[in-house]
Formats: C-alpha cells, sequence, structure tokens
C-alpha cells in the first residue's frame, strides 16, 4: 500500500505528534516475553476466524450489533434491507465479511460497548460539517480492522517493523489492545474525513493518512500503553 506522506486536520491531537520524539531506531527489537507471545497467539487465532452465518454465535454477534446501533428499531432479518442503514453494502451483511473475517464484526461490537457516545456519533455522523456522500459506516469499520493488520504485521509470526513491536508490548500490558486500536483509529480516520472535507470518492486516501498518523503514534518513545496515544483523546470528545 502506497501510504500519503501528508498530515493535515486543524486537531490538537495532529498538532501534537511534532512535539514528541519518535524513536531514532526504526530496527528496535522487543524482548519477547511470554505473556506478549501468547496473546499474540490469540489475536492471530481471532483473524483467521472467517464469519459464518451459520454459525449461531456469529448470527448473535450480528444482532447485538444491530441492538446496539439501533435498539428501538426491531430488526426484520439477518438478510434485510435494513442493514443498509448501517453502512452494509447489501441486504446480507455476511458478503462483507470476506474481505477480513468475524474479527471485524467484534471490533465493531466492542466499540459500540466500550465507546457508546463515540460508536453513535460516527454511525450517525453527528460531529462536524459533512460531506453529501457519506462514507458507510460498517463497511468502513472493516476496512479500518483490514488496514490494521497490514499495517502491525500482525500476519507474521512477529511483527518486525516498529508500529508492529510497539503494538505487541500494548498487547502484553492489556489484551484487547487491538480492540481499543480499532476505535481509536476508526476516530483518527473520521477526524481525518473532516478535515479533508472528503466524500465518498476519497476514502482510500482517507484511510491511507490515516495509517501514517497512526504509525506515527505507535513510533513515539513514550507509548508504553494503549492510552499513551494522543489519539486516544478523540474516544472523549
Amino acid at each position: 500500500m502506497v501510504v500519503a506522506n501528508a498530515m493535515v486536520g486543524p486537531r490538537s491531537w495532529i498538532a501534537g505528534l511534532f512535539t514528541r520524539s519518535p524513536y531514532k531506531r526504526h530496527d528496535k527489537v522487543l524482548d519477547f516475553c511470554l505473556t506478549p507471545h501468547l496473546r499474540l497467539q490469540k489475536l492471530q487465532e481471532r483473524m483467521r476466524t472467517p464469519f459464518d452465518e451459520t454459525r449461531p454465535d456469529h448470527q448473535e454477534a450480528l444482532r447485538s450489533l444491530w441492538i446496539a446501533a439501533f435498539p428501538d428499531v426491531p430488526l426484520k432479518g439477518l438478510i434485510s434491507e435494513q442493514w443498509k442503514d448501517m453502512g452494509w453494502q447489501g441486504a446480507n451483511p455476511s458478503t462483507d465479511f470476506r474481505g477480513c473475517g468475524f474479527i471485524s464484526l467484534e471490533n465493531l461490537l466492542f466499540f459500540s460497548r466500550t465507546y457508546p457516545a463515540s460508536f453513535r456519533r460516527l454511525l450517525f455522523k453527528q460531529g462536524g460539517q459533512r460531506a453529501t456522500w457519506e462514507y458507510p459506516f460498517a463497511v468502513a469499520g472493516i476496512n479500518v480492522s483490514f488496514m490494521l493488520i497490514q499495517m502491525l504485521d500482525l500476519q507474521s509470526e512477529k511483527p518486525r517493523r516498529l508500529p508492529g513491536v510497539t503494538f505487541v508490548k500494548l498487547l502484553g500490558e492489556d489484551e484487547s489492545a487491538f480492540d481499543v486500536l480499532f476505535c481509536i483509529a476508526f476516530e483518527m480516520m473520521d477526524a481525518q474525513w473532516l478535515a479533508m472535507r472528503a466524500s465518498y470518492m476519497e476514502f482510500n486516501e482517507v484511510l491511507q493518512v490515516t495509517r501514517t498518523q497512526l504509525e506515527r503514534e505507535l513510533s513515539l518513545e513514550d507509548v508504553h500503553r494503549i492510552k499513551d496515544l494522543p489519539a486516544y483523546n478523540l474516544l472523549y470528545q
């Protein structure tokens, strides 16, 4: 993936990145202790789980996401035109999971349960001056999950690049680090969307710039916990 180098956006967290020093040695090697290694393996097992529309637990997870988004609207079925209201491409959300699997649904569910105000604000596009043709929320979430897996090199036995190495350290401190990072990245993407005054056709560009910003934050020398990331505060704005 070609990543844009531009850093745009009026938010204070973006400006704050330039006051903190990234690691000078990008070949830093993490001392792979047992707990981070086991947690990484567990995360990789989650990544390998495809969404299976015949599994009752996967069906229930999808229903739970609907209830989190539209608690007062009865769902007519797992295949329904209603799903488009959440930003799925068609009436059957299962077709959208092919690119990332069940973990992307888990990420969205975690977002809805852990940061409900942030989740609903992004779902309903409640902040800022929005575009006429907005990004579809659910599909955008799947793309954010996929971007994180690629950026952190999580399909390798052990990440080699600095963002991935730092992430494993964060995972050692917090088993939910990937899910929290998903929420942060989604917020960063939306902030970037507004800063760039983007529209639907520019979504990939926005996601690339978001990746660049997140890589920079994961390269800061004073990041020891997921809450140390400057953009973490976006979840509470």
